[in-house]
């Protein structure tokens, strides 16, 4: 019987120890390798940025933005990967988690720095507010003896005095011009150029323009609406459904037949009413 040790007993010793296993980012790394994924394809399927995927791998988890998103990134990532994150979720805790924010003690100052201050009376306050009340005082007794007086002389007989700041009238706001009537079209001045559209049969949009380009009208006339224009010399008329549109010039009725859906540009003068 040989004294000496078993082939078991020449093994290396295998080191199990907290230090010697591999990081929180070590462990995804090799995971990833062994399961032939790169950084890509890891970015890809857990929509994690590829800078923070390499950051990972490499401890550091400032980009993750906090605590809290990097436990969600780790937890992410080594599903991707195949493996369980409830022990590098650990591991992580132990290393980075866990750890009390230092209390800031600006607030403490800050709070003590705004604390108000007693402060004893302030005379010259006060005594200016005196003052002014004593001027207000005096004031008002000179006004009061002079209504005594003005209702004495009244009392005596005495013709009461006109009011030096009688009230003024309130000015009237200016009417707005009314839109000429169909007895203005019947009566047209001969000095200007007079066109109504009327939407009897439905609605047309219509755009209407003075001789120099100033824009009259530009809208849907609904059925049953008409509108009046007038112009020292000339109107530039677009009738986008000329169909349904009965038009007087002049303080004469146009009896073109204007077809439905038809787009009419007409031009109308002073005068008797002849399309340009």
């Amino acid at each position: 019987m040989s004294i000496g040790n078993s082939p078991e007993d020449e093994r290396p010793f295998e080191d199990v120890s907290e230090e010697a296993r591999p990081s929180v980012g070590r462990a995804l790394q090799q995971a990833r390798i062994a399961a032939g994924l790169t950084v890509d394809d890891v970015s890809t399927a857990t929509r994690v940025r590829i800078a923070i995927v390499h950051a990972i791998e490499a401890d550091d988890f400032a980009p993750c933005g906090g605590d809290v998103y990097a436990r969600g990134h780790i937890r992410t990532l080594a599903r991707a990967v195949g493996l369980d994150p409830a022990p590098l979720i650990a591991r992580f805790e132990t290393e980075h988690g866990a750890r009390p924010a230092p209390t800031p003690a600006a607030p403490l100052f800050e709070a003590e720095r705004i604390r108000p201050e007693r402060r004893g009376p302030n005379w010259t306050a006060a005594m200016v507010a005196a003052i002014v009340a004593v001027i207000g005082f005096v004031g008002f007794t000179m006004v009061k003896g002079g209504d005594d007086g003005g209702k004495a002389n009244v009392a005596d007989g005495a013709t009461p005095s006109a009011s030096t700041s009688p009230t003024p009238k309130a000015e009237k706001p200016a009417a707005p011009e009314p839109e000429p009537s169909d007895s203005a079209i019947a009566a047209a001045p001969q000095d200007k150029v007079t066109v109504r559209v009327s939407a009897t049969d439905g609605p047309s949009w219509i755009s209407a323009k003075g001789h120099n380009g100033r824009m009259l009208f530009d809208g849907l006339l609904k059925k049953g609406e008409s509108k009046t224009f007038q112009d020292s010399s000339k109107i530039n008329l677009v009738l986008g459904d000329a169909g349904p549109v009965e038009l007087f010039v002049n303080g004469k009725k146009i009896e073109d037949d204007f077809q439905p859906g038809a787009v009419e540009r007409l031009t109308y003068t002073k005068g008797d009413p002849q399309a340009g």
